[in-house]
């Protein structure tokens, strides 16, 4: 299992380095299985959406390691990966991918807490009397 096709997925502060390889369409997550890392129905779902929309489902095996941010941000990023992996697999999938939007990286981060505010847009309570 030398041969890969490899693609870096990024959303918010969550990267993955993702391969992959010929294979049965198992996916391992941080050398875990995606059900066991994602115990979540909806974050599997994510992870799957590309195979799905290209239809390499049951024909490719995923390797990923993902690391920063939280479960979504993890799940989304490794969904990112696999769709660039698969663009380079195959440069064909490239408008089936990009219709769906799965090539197009999510760059909506948490925007950083403003000074004399309470958040990054919340102010302080105002009382005129």
């Amino acid at each position: 299992m030398s041969d890969f096709h490899y693609g870096t997925g990024r959303r918010k502060t969550a990267t993955s380095r993702t391969r992959l390889y010929p294979g049965t369409g198992q996916i391992l997550i941080n050398e875990r299985p995606m059900e066991e890392y994602f115990p979540r129905p909806c974050l599997q779902v994510f992870v799957r959406q590309p195979l799905q929309a290209t239809s390499k489902l049951g024909q490719l095996d995923v390797k990923a390691s993902v690391a920063g941010g939280g479960v979504a941000g993890q799940a989304e990023a490794v969904r990112h990966g696999i769709a660039r992996a698969l663009l380079e697999l195959d440069p064909e999938l490239r408008t089936v991918l990009k219709r769906a939007g799965f090539l197009t990286r999510d760059a909506r981060k948490k925007e950083r807490k403003k000074y004399g505010q309470r958040g990054a847009r919340a102010r302080f309570q105002y009382s005129k009397r």
